[in-house]
């Protein structure tokens, strides 16, 4: 298992590849800016690595994701219950965070084109104010929602999930299983090819 990222990174890898991807992120050889030390839950998904850009985890191999749940930006009660049968992209953002501002507009690019197809996306604001986070969602015109989270416990509520690295992305399947683990900013084309992947497996 990698061992969590320990202090802040100065650059992120952008993960391009061909074929379908979805997006989580975060691990120890992928650096991106970091946000915070803690332990992982004890129940739920083990974090063993990022996935490789354009790919997802097999069937067989997914562990379910934990329940979660917070308060939106908006001050808007959120719980994970609310993505149960769709595919869900969960990224891990902050607005100090300069990849962030990269790959956040592709996000909203990639979430209109999919948004009307079973496809929820949701934000997770890290380490951050949450009248900056708001401003920052606002001027990218970011139309999902986005838990605000300054103590980062959704990502220690995935057990062994680096919680200190931001960007980072985790996809959800249909059945609520992660499928896909990315660090560091995400092209548009590996998100989209990703969510794509998993739109077209079959319904349980």
């Amino acid at each position: 298992m990698h061992t969590p990222v320990r202090h802040w990174a100065s650059s992120s890898r952008l993960h391009r590849a061909a074929g379908t991807t979805v997006v989580v992120l975060l691990t120890a050889g992928i650096a991106g800016c970091s946000a915070g030390d803690g332990d992982a839950a004890d129940e739920g998904f083990r974090f063993d690595g990022a996935t490789a850009a354009g790919q997802v985890i097999s069937t067989p191999a997914r562990e379910s994701a934990p329940a979660f749940g917070g308060e939106l930006l908006d001050g808007t009660a959120f719980d994970s219950a609310e993505l149960a049968g769709d595919v869900a992209v969960l990224n891990f953002w902050g607005s100090w965070c300069t990849p962030c501002r990269v790959e956040t507009p592709d996000f909203q690019a990639v979430y209109s084109e999919v948004r009307d197809e079973g496809v929820q996306f949701l934000g997770v604001d890290v380490k951050d104010q949450r009248q900056l986070g708001q401003a920052f969602v606002d001027s990218v015109g970011v139309e999902y929602p986005s838990l605000f989270d300054p103590s980062g416990e959704v990502a220690l509520a995935f057990r062994g999930f680096p919680a200190n690295v931001v960007p980072s992305t985790i996809v959800l399947d249909r059945e609520g299983r992660v499928a896909a683990v990315y660090t560091g900013a995400v092209a548009r084309e590996d998100l989209l090819a990703a969510v794509t992947t998993l739109l077209q497996e079959p319904e349980a």
